[in-house]
């Protein structure tokens, strides 16, 4: 499990870059999908796969816990409201 705490830094550090950095705010805009999106970050020096980007987009659009998205996978009956986002890529987050 140390691999996926390391891309989620690597995530987190990405997103913090995007406040700052329009270019590459523009460049993730521009991705097609999560293949473009990842070969973008991986250009840009981070190692962020495309689940990770998945991850970040659940918790982003059902406003939920590491706790609660482990239930929603894991078949709990209680089932979040879910809003409709554009993909993290897309939006620069």
């Amino acid at each position: 499990m140390r691999f996926h705490v390391m891309s989620e830094e690597q995530l987190s550090t990405l997103l913090a870059k995007l406040k700052d950095d329009a270019g590459l705010q523009e460049k993730l805009k521009g991705a097609a999908d999560l293949d473009a999106a990842e070969a973008i970050a991986k250009e840009a020096g981070f190692d962020v796969s495309k689940a990770d980007w998945l991850r970040y987009q659940a918790k982003k659009t059902l406003g939920l816990s590491d706790e609660e998205l482990e239930g929603v996978t894991g078949g709990k009956e209680e089932q979040p409201t879910a809003t409709i986002q554009r993909p993290c890529w897309r939006d620069a987050c």
